[in-house]
């Protein structure tokens, strides 16, 4: 607490309660992010303070021509042996130390001259398109499935595939699922199974949300099926649904699966699969991820838009319409209507 600043002076009195009252007030602001968020936050306070002591400079208070310099070091960096970053992920670092020094009582404003032009100069320079991932489509998803076995870990993966595709849900919010309300204390949410269906109660980046995942047509390609048969045989309860299993693959363990599993098990599946089986291995590993099966959701269902804002969490609707793109490309013909 030692770089804290306060704008206000705090009560005095009990040192012991002050103390457990302002790491309360951490934890709470903490809990306003997503975990993942808070771990990259972290991450580039650490960076940022480091470069700092390197160079004799100190972090606080905000030097809006301390961190031009920070950005401009971090798209070039002055030693050869560094990598730059990306203008994606220097805007993000930005972020990271806005929040940080929120934390800590002071107002990092972006807009200044200092700030502002260089990260624009950046990202006219070095920013790329954004890369968008493959969607998982119908047939896609169902070929997934297919490539893995029935023993223990193959019907946990396959909850993991049909739940996340269904629920259109990303990496993080798939892992933290526990059995019951309040069953663990990093819980990200929790699954009440009724006849209809699964209920999800998620925590996400943009608050809680109720998930509806139906049941399927045939138990095949069922995710509420796929579940039911992963919660009964590896006897989970309570507590963390999706778990590791032990090498044999017979015996659900208590350790909550990473967030990293999804991803490595969709880049495996597709591979197995055949799944754009016309371009290199490579290049077909970098069209997947965890996104994949968000977007296959948005990409493959016909439905009214907001139902979809509503699944995937969306803050607004133009992030729905950017996973809707291949259901939707050419689908108007532009050219023709015009005349040509």
């Amino acid at each position: 607490m030692s770089d804290t600043h306060r704008n206000t002076p705090l009560p005095t009195g009990n040192p012991g309660a002050l103390d457990r009252l302002i790491e309360t007030n951490q934890d709470y602001a903490r809990a306003s992010t997503a975990q993942n968020t808070n771990k990259a936050y972290s991450a580039d306070w650490k960076h940022f303070t480091r470069w700092c002591r390197a160079r004799g400079a100190e972090p606080l208070p905000p030097s809006p021509d301390l961190i031009g310099l920070y950005l401009t070091d971090l798209a070039a960096p002055a030693h050869t042996t560094q990598r730059p970053l990306s203008a994606s992920t220097i805007d993000r670092r930005l972020s990271g130390l806005a929040w940080n020094y929120a934390q800590r009582g002071f107002a990092l404003d972006r807009r200044d001259r200092h700030i502002a032009a260089i990260l624009a100069g950046i990202k006219r320079k070095h920013a790329r398109p954004p890369a968008q991932k493959e969607a998982i489509l119908p047939d896609d998803i169902r070929a997934m499935v297919a490539t893995l076995p029935f023993d223990l870990r193959g019907l946990r993966d396959r909850a993991i595939l049909l739940m996340g595709y269904v629920g259109g849900l990303r990496r993080s919010e798939i892992v933290s699922l526990d059995a019951r309300q309040d069953d663990t204390p990093n819980s990200g949410g929790w699954i009440q199974i009724v006849e209809d269906g699964a209920l999800l109660t998620l925590r996400g980046k943009t608050g809680w949300r109720e998930v509806e995942i139906g049941r399927g047509s045939s138990d095949q390609s069922c995710p509420v099926h796929a579940l039911e048969q992963w919660l009964t045989f590896a006897r989970i309860d309570a507590g963390p649904v999706f778990v590791r299993t032990s090498r044999d693959g017979k015996r659900a363990l208590d350790t909550r699966l990473n967030d990293k599993h999804v991803a490595r098990l969709i880049k495996s599946t597709v591979l197995k699969s055949g799944i754009r089986a016309d371009l290199p291995e490579k290049e077909r590993l970098a069209l997947f991820s965890g996104h994949s099966l968000r977007a296959g959701l948005a990409s493959s269902a016909a439905v009214d838009e907001r139902h979809f804002q509503k699944q995937l969490g969306h803050g607004s609707a133009d992030m729905t319409r950017r996973d809707q793109r291949r259901r939707d490309r050419f689908r108007i013909n532009l050219t023709k209507a015009a005349g040509l």
